[in-house]
């Protein structure tokens, strides 16, 4: 596909953006360099309350680049994560990057099946976690191989009185955990403090170095480690900062509640905001009654968040004694946005809704509706500078579509991943001369203006989080009980969409709801387990399987 040079969304560009940029060849820590030199007394991150400015935050990240160093990661190292929102997720990120290491970031709400994958598959053997999960990790120890723990606690970056307080508190299972001091464990905070010497010049090709492998099911469900180079990132950081470019240098303080292990939360948030030499008002999990205290106590003036998040702000019936006024810019990515959420949202807070659309595929972001500019309620913009994208026929991905047609939205752009992570047979079928294949259903129209319809791939998106039906099918299926389950997403008001499973017993044995979601938790994340389980004792007369009884259940439903 050809595109022409001057696309008709660019006309409805705000003056105050260009559809064309130049992008440094730099590594990821180079982005915050500027912020260090020129703002190195602003402050870098607050959490809870407990802020370190940038210059003193760099030197926590040199001082961990040295101890990983010395602990032997080095250059195409796979670093994995499993880190809430901190200041040591943040630390971890950077001092790995500087190294040349390749980040994977895992959702502490992951299962230890799930994290068994992601880690075997990526061949890490360098884990920084936070204490909470550390069991987890116990209890998968003989379905990996890792050479360094490295283990911290929430409290270890929190102020007097807090940093005693929390290690008091219980963790989620009920269990304050046990670390032992044995080789290949180690404290976060010991191997910063014990830190003899800066971290080593290590060469990196931004264009060709991975940065960070991101986990996603891609069109398939099955997951897939999207290779984003250095290069990808920065380009997409910079193509985001040219979108919000009223947002000013060294003032900005962005609520970080977006979980950095999700792609939209690492570039829009961490990345972006460190650009820009912001100030992260870091928070780990999305809680309302304590996201409304925090924008009351630290002002923040740009939240990006997600759709339900949004529906949360809009139950709450005293949101004017919060002063979110502060809040100039609010943007929301990572699942539709449904129209009424966007409208009482601004009806009640008189702010603008900025809803775009991304991928982990393409770092992510490669549509937004303009800042200030026209918008089109119900589109995900227009696609952002140096992003090409068009429609493409459903069948055979080779015709493009025109004006109103509907087919599969594809993308062209510098922030395009390499391809999966040793899978080359999804790559080939992601990536197309080019193009990414996005397995999207949209059309456009004459001003350049995108509108999804319908997804391609069978993906669930619930509260921000991808769920991909074969995976929670695959845990269903394993039930003794079980002859066939089929699972799909059905509307919630809140989530906007929820997982409803079909459960088919086998010789029409009794199955209770109970027992299947209780043989579901530590297999899946709790947003994967079903809300709704729909219990019959033999298959539809048809006797239809996999994908064939999917799209059956879901046209009767």
């Amino acid at each position: 596909m050809e595109t022409g040079q001057q696309e008709p969304w660019v006309e409805n560009y705000e003056s105050s953006v260009r559809p064309t940029l130049q992008y440094p060849e730099i590594p990821i820590p180079h982005l915050m360099d500027r912020a260090v030199r020129q703002y190195p007394q602003r402050i870098a991150t607050n959490f809870n309350g407990t802020t370190i400015s940038y210059s003193a935050l760099n030197e926590e990240i040199n001082k961990l680049a040295a101890a990983l160093s010395q602990l032997g990661v080095k250059k195409g190292d796979r670093v994995g994560m499993i880190l809430p929102n901190s200041p040591q997720a943040v630390i971890s990120y950077f001092a790995s990057l500087k190294l040349g290491a390749i980040v994977v970031m895992m959702n502490p709400l992951n299962v230890e099946m799930e994290l068994a994958f992601f880690i075997r598959d990526a061949q890490i053997r360098n884990l920084i976690i936070v204490d909470t999960v550390y069991r987890r990790i116990t209890n998968i120890k003989d379905k990996i191989d890792i050479d360094n723990l490295i283990v911290t606690g929430i409290h270890d970056y929190l102020s007097f009185p807090y940093n005693i307080l929390y290690p008091l508190k219980k963790t989620s299972d009920g269990h304050s955990p046990d670390i032992p001091r044995k080789e290949g464990i180690h404290r976060f905070s010991q191997l910063i403090r014990n830190a003899q010497q800066g971290p080593p010049e290590v060469s990196i090709d931004p264009k060709e170095d991975l940065a960070v492998l991101q986990y996603t099911g891609g069109n398939t469900g099955t997951p897939k480690g999207a290779m984003l180079t250095h290069y990808n990132i920065v380009c997409n950081v910079l193509q985001f900062r040219e979108w919000f470019s009223a947002l000013r240098e060294g003032e900005e303080r962005i609520l970080s509640v977006l979980p950095f292990s999700h792609i939209y939360g690492l570039t829009c948030v961490l990345n972006f905001g460190f650009y820009i030499a912001a100030t992260l008002v870091l928070m780990p999990r999305f809680e309302i009654e304590k996201v409304l205290k925090t924008i009351s106590k630290t002002r923040p003036t740009f939240f990006p968040g997600v759709p339900t998040m949004y529906v949360a702000f809009n139950n709450q019936a005293d949101l004017k004694k919060h002063h979110i006024s502060s809040v100039e810019y609010w943007n929301s990515g990572g699942a539709p946005l449904p129209l009424e959420v966007l409208e009482k949202f601004e009806r009640r807070t008189g702010k603008r809704l900025i809803e775009g659309y991304g991928l982990a595929e393409a770092s992510p972001v490669t549509h937004s509706n303009p800042v200030k500019g026209r918008r089109k309620l119900g589109s995900i913009g227009l696609p952002i500078p140096d992003t090409q994208s068009t429609i493409v026929d459903l069948e055979l991905g080779e015709k493009e579509m025109g004006v109103g047609d509907v087919g599969e939205l594809i993308i062209k752009g510098p922030q395009l991943m390499k391809g999966y992570w040793n899978n080359q047979k999804e790559t080939d079928w992601a990536l197309r001369d080019g193009w990414l294949y996005t397995g999207d259903i949209a059309q456009k129209d004459r001003d350049g203006y995108f509108f999804i319809l319908n997804r391609k791939k069978e993906l669930i998106i619930s509260g921000g989080y991808n769920i991909y039906p074969r995976e929670v099918e695959g845990v269903l299926q394993r039930h003794p009980k079980v002859q066939e389950g089929v699972v799909i997403g059905i509307p919630d008001d809140y989530y906007g969409e929820v997982v409803k499973a079909f459960i088919f017993s086998k010789g029409g044995k009794m199955i209770l709801e109970d027992e299947l979601r209780d043989f579901c938790l530590n297999k899946l994340a709790p947003y994967k387990i079903p809300r709704i389980f729909d219990i019959r004792k033999e298959l539809p007369r048809k006797n239809l399987r996999g994908a064939e009884l999917r799209r059956y259940l879901t046209e009767k439903e």
